[in-house]
């Protein structure tokens, strides 16, 4: 797997592919930021009379649902119905899944559209699979990510996407295959929107493969890859965001074959 994922980033590196991201106000900075320092180049619109345009355009799609308003909920279903329209392989992180209503209807339409791949943390993906019976804590979990690999299972026979749940293990889950991350580090927790710059991530992987579990599982893993070794010469969350663009910017096949701690099952 680590051969896949080495020739994935040396395609991202290449291509250049461009991403198209609808996604929060908080991250949008660091997520753009993380797409170009891995290789990808990034694009942020968010106007409903613009979104076709620019999937059109765009080799990928991302949307992150992390600050809602009717207008980006209105652009993120026009922009996957027509991803799907036009074979365009697209990415849903589910931020805050469970905590309003208005949030639940939206992420219930954009399930129905069926998401390549759906990464988030395990309340969200707990909530995917029952908006009434998990209770969650604003963006954060409040669940250990393996407590949730049942639901995300579940989810994936349901949906037939890709199902990313982050934690102290990473789990990504196909119908045919597990993989297991067993990199990051605790700080990562203390910056905000590292899990969103995964799931952008996974979008620009998605843009270079037909295969959106290595996609997957490349995004997630090199962001906790990074994470962790931006953490060994970081003393605070500041000099590790700082950081992480330096060590996503620098993976390569050496080190990605020294530090990364993947498993990998197949069913």
């Amino acid at each position: 797997m680590e051969d896949l994922i080495i020739d994935l980033l040396a395609q991202v590196k290449r291509q250049k592919p461009l991403v198209h991201n609808i996604t929060n106000l908080v991250v949008m900075n660091s997520t753009a930021n993380a797409l170009l320092a891995l290789g990808a180049s990034p694009v942020m619109v968010h106007s409903p009379s613009e979104v076709r345009e620019v999937v059109d355009l765009a080799q990928s799609l991302v949307l992150n649902i992390g600050t809602l308003s009717e207008l980006t909920a209105e652009s993120m279903l026009v922009a996957a119905e027509h991803a799907n329209n036009i074979g365009r392989p697209w990415v849903l992180d589910p931020v805050g899944a469970g905590i309003s209503a208005f949030r639940n209807d939206l992420l219930a339409n954009l399930l129905e559209l069926k998401p390549t791949v759906i990464r988030g943390n395990a309340s969200e993906i707990m909530s995917l699979y029952n908006f009434n019976e998990v209770n969650t804590k604003g963006v954060d979990s409040t669940a250990d990510s393996k407590a949730a690999i049942g639901f995300g299972k579940a989810l994936q026979e349901q949906l037939g996407s890709i199902i990313c749940i982050s934690g102290k293990v990473d789990y990504i889950l196909s119908e045919q295959h597990t993989a297991e991350v067993h990199n990051g580090h605790p700080l990562m927790t203390q910056v905000t929107g590292l899990g969103c710059s995964a799931t952008a991530l996974i979008g620009a992987f998605l843009a270079v493969t037909d295969h959106p579990f290595e996609a997957a599982t490349a995004g997630v893993s090199l962001l906790s890859l990074a994470g962790e070794l931006a953490t060994a010469r970081s003393s605070g969350p500041g000099s590790l965001q700082m950081n992480l663009y330096d060590e996503l910017y620098q993976l390569n096949a050496e080190r990605i074959r020294m530090h990364l701690n993947l498993k990998h099952y197949g069913n």
